[in-house]
């Protein structure tokens, strides 16, 4: 009888401890999956161009042609990754351009600013020139002379940038385009009533593949 209950109890603990080995690994598989999932895929940022104005944009010559002009905007950029924040490696930078030719450019993030995870930064810029060098072109300046007979202008917004996420070697490129439609209406003025800016989503160029 004695040596039935040792042999039970000698059962008892193999089964513990198999009970035991098995919750181990689960739990090792279950890290490693979470692991994978949080660290191993990069979803790239997402930006949208909340909100619009142009108060100004008239042809200037300095003698060049250049373009006077009052414009202010929200970039709103989204971190979508849950574990990973993004931290600028070089500065992030908004350019403007009318019909194809750049005619500013400014900062919206120093170097080692940082995107945290799941988080959303809004970059509000109010920014103007009254000569600033734009090389148009004949065919740039028809272009401006046509939209400025309707009053909207379509204005590009570039966002460029470089990315490294959390626990990864490589870094990203951002590169995004932001085509607008913007109704001027000089400072002064009421801005007529059909004025609504509708939010835009900005195209980003694909990723490489270590993004």
């Amino acid at each position: 009888m004695g040596e039935c209950d040792d042999c039970c109890d000698n059962c008892r603990w193999k089964d513990f401890w198999w009970f035991v080995l098995c919750l181990a690994i689960l739990v090792v598989i279950v890290v490693v999956i979470v692991l994978v999932v949080a660290f191993g895929f990069v979803r790239q940022v997402s930006i949208t161009v909340d909100d619009a104005s142009l108060t100004r944009l008239a042809l200037v010559s300095t003698p060049t042609t250049a373009l006077a002009y009052n414009l202010s905007l929200t970039l709103s950029i989204r971190n979508p990754n849950w574990a990973m924040s993004a931290k600028n490696t070089e500065p992030l930078e908004a350019a403007y351009a009318f019909d194809g030719q750049q005619f500013d450019r400014v900062q919206l993030a120093d170097k080692g600013a940082a995107h945290g995870a799941k988080k959303t930064v809004l970059y509000k810029l109010t920014s103007g020139s009254g000569a600033a060098y734009v090389a148009l072109g004949n065919a740039g300046v028809a272009e401006f002379k046509a939209q400025n007979a309707t009053g909207v202008f379509e204005v590009e917004v570039a966002v460029s940038g470089e990315v490294k996420y959390t626990a990864r070697v490589s870094k990203c490129k951002i590169q995004a385009k932001c085509p607008l439609k913007l109704q001027l209406v000089p400072t002064g003025q009421a801005a007529p009533a059909a004025v609504v800016f509708q939010k835009v989503k900005c195209k980003l160029e694909k990723a490489d593949k270590t993004c």
